[in-house]
């Protein structure tokens, strides 16, 4: 083997050494990560031939008269020997992982051990550095600077001043910038203009809407549930609270305690409560068949996952079945860290409810006098206001005690007096036949639906009708000739003209959903009171009791006319043998007795000096809930209580943290398995190997509030250099570390280690000032670089790892559409509220079932609210905004992709809202001055901010007139294509001369000028 290893060294020594100074972390570590921590790093339960590479211990370790590395010894290094091999059954890392070492990489470990094999702590759980920046110069400046020049290299060319400023609207704003801005800062020739304009653009409303977008990604906000039925939730509230903290500028350490434990704080705010709403925003399910303990199961592994990417850049999700291949997490952290989330009070399985109302200042106060109304609308207070009133009620009161002692002594059923019909009319044709009982029976045809009217005659006073549903042996089941079941939508009573009011009903039996209050409100629609005849075999009528408002006198004898009307959706639901009584009874009652509680019948049984006070106050409580007398009265109580209870209801919603009196239990799950109940019950921990200020208290048990003080604490490296990080992304495409997923083992380096944790110093120094981090960078020479590189720049820096230009890229798909909007005049800039439905394509949540729902398109100013504010479904994102790349919101998204398809240019092209707005954009064109060549000049400018090149002022010249002949020629077509949308056209614009620009304009909205930034 000696030989053999000899053999291949001197080849290996001969080709091309790598450049002087490997650095573990830049160079070496992701080699190591990559290729060999599977196997040979910080999980000891997959760990192979008990070697680890990971750590210089593990490294350098004598195992047996050989180590994996020798410092500074090449043919000592077993490792080294195995990476060279030609062996198969040797080589390193072996080829079934797919994974071989490259020729580069080679000569990297090479050097790397011929310099001693130098190991150093992870750079991202490493200290932060400060490096002291001279006094007066950027910071971004001197880092990228000076890498630069080490290679002999420079920034390039400062862009002008117009892209500049169109760079930043995009940056900052996710805008294009209006005309008026870029007129202001080109004119303002101080040397503090664009200073001026950054701090313009950072105090601007829309600066927070930006920020959000990009937040809301990270912590995978959505108004649906996303699993299962993915139903509604309302959280959108807590957007409201981003944006706004954004805006306010909110130290990002006061941003992230109240997002994890707003809810813990003293005396918590109701932006603070809102803000904990950040721990209900995980998928959740509502399906039936789900077992409890997975889903809990399955939403701590979520908030681990989500928190530690957010926040500090790792993946302790990982160590969820075994211990972190690649860093240094255990599986005992990942659930000490689930620990921390236990005491969230929340439904496992089925609907949450919101748990945090939130009433505008109008809203409150409307409530507060509805309330105030109540009290005075009370019967107590009505009474007590109005002496005649209490007198004739008192009066009333005592006839109707006499009146029902007496029924109550008599024979109850006597109340009642069935009535047959002298007229009978079916609106179906059906024949009816009375019966020896009184009953009518059906037959005949029997269609499916059917309207009867019934006349009765009768004497005297009428309180009340009772219908009764009676069963026949001719039907094939229970109280119709359908399936046996029925819905009747209404039941309406005439006397002579005025159609009788009807103020109770009662039913002896109601089909859930089905109540009989639903018969007589006025509604002839698919509800209604229903028999629950469907099933299996009754063995008792159905009866429904109708009381009056006020009692009617029909004298010596007259006519009532009664309407059954029968309208269900469902098939033959007719009553197949309806039977009529009525009664002059007060109180009357489905079984002829009356409805009277128990201690009433006791009180009225006695005579008024045997009474007790309380059953004397029971009578005049009961009497005033039924009396006649007061029925305008209570009818105009409820009806303001119901104003009381729509208002509450109309109150926007949140789902917030609550915590529970005893958190959950959190045990160790081995291989993740929710079914294991053999694991070590964990309490609260921060990970092991991290640094903390402090331990979590000793007296009690941790909580959230005490993992968000670590994550933002003074010893914590990480969450200051993940926001900086992705802060970076945001303002030039990619950031220090590429992947800004992940800081660990298998993230990338920095490009500019220096350079991440100088701005993370200052960022967490100045008080965690997001916008002063961002000021920072924007005002650097390197971010005003021109985005166009130069071809040697192409050729030494091909993916830009020196910064050495600006990048250029496509919109957010939010900002896509908001571009749009804003170029035609239709963005409607209002902040905040409920999330809107603009135009989406019919049927595209046809497939969301549990229940069936259907895209309700919002009016008005909805339709062209900024894209954060569209209503995020997690299985269905909006169509035009998935086209554009915008995720699902299913997990954290720390950067989106970019795809450049047709796809997004038939959006663009198609797409009602892009449709809409180019026909208004084409409105303030075709209004605008001059001849067509000055109009096609203001319209590309308007969208690029630049004049048109005279090759593209050519081409949309040729389109307008090739365009207008069409449309003159053809009116008909001019007139469809401009109804797309619901803003109106301006009819003072010719129609072909409309359309011809809408098409101009509908080009240059698709341009990619217009789409991207740069």
């Amino acid at each position: 083997m000696k030989k053999l290893f000899t053999s291949i060294l001197v080849g290996a020594g001969c080709a091309a050494s790598a450049t002087a100074g490997v650095d573990f972390n830049r160079d070496i570590r992701p080699i190591l990560s990559n290729k060999c921590f599977a196997c040979h790093g910080f999980d000891e339960h997959d760990r192979k031939a008990d070697l680890r590479l990971d750590t210089k211990e593990g490294a350098f370790e004598d195992l047996g008269g050989y180590a994996a590395i020798v410092p500074g010894d090449l043919e000592a290094s077993e490792a080294w020997y195995r990476i060279i091999t030609d062996d198969e059954d040797e080589i390193m890392p072996p080829p079934k992982f797919h994974k071989p070492i490259t020729a580069e990489e080679r000569e990297l470990l090479k050097q790397w051990i011929e310099e001693g094999a130098e190991y150093k702590t992870h750079w991202s759980y490493a200290p932060l550095q400060d490096k002291n920046v001279p006094q007066g110069e950027s910071t971004v400046d001197h880092f990228i600077k000076k890498e630069l020049s080490t290679k002999g290299m420079a920034l390039s060319p400062q862009t002008d001043q117009v892209t500049l400023a169109r760079r930043l609207h995009f940056d900052l704003l996710g805008l294009p910038p209006k005309s008026e801005i870029i007129d202001g800062y080109l004119a303002d020739k101080s040397p503090e203009a664009y200073s001026k304009l950054v701090d313009q653009l950072l105090a601007h409303p829309a600066f927070g809407e930006r920020m959000a977008v990009y937040w809301l990604d990270l912590v995978r906000y959505a108004d649906t549930i996303g699993y299962h039925s993915d139903n509604f939730m309302e959280v959108s509230a807590y957007r409201d609270y981003v944006i706004d903290a954004f805006n306010k500028n909110l130290p990002y350490d006061q941003f992230t305690i109240e997002q994890l434990a707003g809810d813990l704080l003293p005396d918590a705010t109701q932006e603070q409560k809102i803000a904990s709403g950040y721990n209900r925003l995980l998928q959740t399910t509502e399906e039936g068949g789900a077992q409890a303990a997975e889903y809990l199961t399955i939403y701590a592994a979520d908030r681990v996952r989500n928190v530690s990417n957010v926040w500090i850049g790792s993946t302790i999700g990982c160590a969820q079945c075994h211990d972190h291949k690649y860093d240094p997490f255990t599986a005992r952290d990942f659930y000490t860290f689930a620990a921390f989330f236990a005491d969230v009070k929340e439904k496992t399985l089925g609907r949450r409810q919101p748990n945090l109302k939130l009433p505008t200042e109008s809203q409150s106060q409307k409530m507060v006098e509805l309330r105030e109304q109540i009290k005075q609308s009370e019967i107590p207070a009505v009474l007590a206001a109005d002496a005649d009133l209490s007198a004739n009620l008192a009066k009333a009161q005592l006839q109707w005690q006499q009146t029902t002692k007496t029924e109550l002594e008599s024979d109850a059923a006597s109340m009642w007096q069935i009535v047959k019909p002298v007229e009978m009319v079916s609106k179906g044709k059906q024949v009816f036949k009375v019966q020896e009982d009184g009953s009518v029976l059906a037959t005949g045809p029997n269609p499916a639906k059917d309207d009867y009217t019934f006349t009765l005659t009768a004497k005297g006073q009428v309180s009340a009708i009772l219908l009764e549903a009676r069963r026949d042996k001719s039907f094939r089941k229970n109280f119709s000739r359908g399936n046996g079941n029925f819905v009747l939508s209404e039941f309406r009573v005439k006397h002579g003209d005025q159609q009788v009011k009807i103020a109770k009903g009662l039913a002896s039996h109601t089909q859930g959903g089905f109540p009989i209050e639903k018969a007589f409100d006025g509604k002839v629609d698919g509800s209604g009171w229903a028999g629950d005849g469907h099933g299996a075999a009754v063995d008792t009528d159905r009866q429904a009791l109708f009381i009056f408002e006020n009692p009617i006198d029909l004298g010596d004898g007259g006519e009532l006319v009664v309407e059954m009307i029968h309208q269900s959706p469902h098939s033959q639901h007719n009553i197949g043998r309806p039977r009529l009584s009525l009664t002059s009874s007060l109180n009357p009652g489905l079984s002829g007795v009356g409805e009277l509680p128990t201690d009433v019948v006791e009180a009225l049984k006695l005579s008024a000096a045997d009474r007790s006070d309380e059953q004397t106050k029971k009578l005049t409580d009961y009497y005033t809930g039924i009396a006649p007398l007061l029925a305008d009265k209570r009818k105009h109580l409820e009806s303001v209580k119901k104003q009381l209870a729509d208002a509450e209801k109309n109150q926007r919603t949140m789902l917030v943290s609550e915590p529970l009196p005893t958190p959950r239990m959190t045990r160790i799950l081995n291989r993740g398995d929710w079914m294991d109940k053999d694991g070590e019950v964990v309490e609260p921990a921060l990970p092991a190997f991290l640094p903390r200020d402090g331990d979590l208290p000793a007296d009690r048990r941790g909580n959230r509030l005490d993992l968000a003080h670590w994550i933002v604490g003074d010893s914590n490296p990480l969450t200051a250099r993940t926001m900086v990080n992705r802060m970076w992304m945001l303002l030039f495409g990619e950031g220090i570390s590429r992947n800004v997923d992940d800081l660990g083992g298998q993230g990338e380096p920095p490009t500019h280690p220096e350079l991440l944790d100088q701005l993370a110093i200052d960022f967490k120094n100045s008080g965690w000032d997001l916008k002063g981090l961002v000021k920072a960078i924007v005002m650097s020479e390197t971010y005003r670089q021109s985005s166009t590189p130069s071809e040697s720049l192409v050729q030494d820096d091909p993916t830009n790892l020196l910064w050495a230009r600006q990048g250029r890229w496509r919109l957010d798909a939010e900002f896509v559409r908001d571009t749009a909007l804003q170029l035609s005049g239709l963005l409607v800039e209002k902040q905040g509220g409920v999330s809107v439905k603009p135009y989406q394509p019919a049927g595209y949540w046809q497939h969301l079932n549990f229940p069936k729902r259907k895209w309700e398109q919002g009016a008005n100013d909805d339709l062209y609210r900024r894209g954060l504010y569209t209503f995020r479904c997690r299985s269905f994102t909006h169509p035009s905004m998935l086209s554009f790349d915008a995720p699902s919101r299913e997990e954290c998204t720390s950067q989106r992709t970019r795809s450049n398809i047709p796809q997004q240019a038939l959006v663009l092209l198609n797409d009602p809202s892009y449709v809409e707005a180019s026909r208004k954009f084409a409105d303030e064109v075709a209004k605008r001055e001059g001849n067509t060549a000055a109009k096609v000049s203001y319209a590309w400018k308007s969208a690029t901010s630049r004049e048109p090149s005279a090759e593209e002022q050519e081409i949309l010249e040729g389109l307008y007139q090739a365009q207008l002949k069409i449309y003159q020629a053809d009116q008909e077509q001019a007139k469809a294509y401009l109804a797309t949308g619901h803003a109106p056209r301006d009819e003072s614009i010719d129609l072909a001369e409309a359309a011809a620009w809408t098409q101009v304009t509908r080009a240059i909205l698709n341009a990619y000028e217009t789409t991207s930034r740069n």
